[in-house]
């Protein structure tokens, strides 16, 4: 996590939004391998560890950047839900808590 004052960027997160629930739209075009039912919604399927299929973990970069979700599109890097959920993290890091996939 970023200190104080620090710039929060992709590459020195914990990719905290990459292991939420990304529900696909109409006009979404993710490729199908990336995709997955659960629970009757058409969403961005996870790996055994709960991190986004398209997550490039060894440069933490979206793998379908440029196809990426509207959903996605629209996450602000360092906006009030990114921040929000960063300090949710954190705090369930410093406690102990692991962080919880619905």
């Amino acid at each position: 996590m970023s200190s104080a004052g620090e710039a929060i960027l992709c590459e020195r997160c914990d990719a905290v939004c990459c292991r939420l629930t990304v529900v696909l739209q109409d006009g979404d075009r993710v490729a199908p391998h990336l995709t997955t039912w659960r629970d009757g919604l058409h969403v961005m399927a996870r790996d055994e560890e709960g991190w986004c299929v398209a997550l490039d973990s060894a440069r933490m970069r979206c793998g379908c950047y440029e196809s990426r979700p509207d959903v996605c599109r629209r996450f602000a890097m360092a906006g009030p839900y990114c921040l929000e959920l960063r300090a949710d993290y954190s705090e369930r890091m410093r406690r102990g808590i692991p962080l919880q996939l619905h």
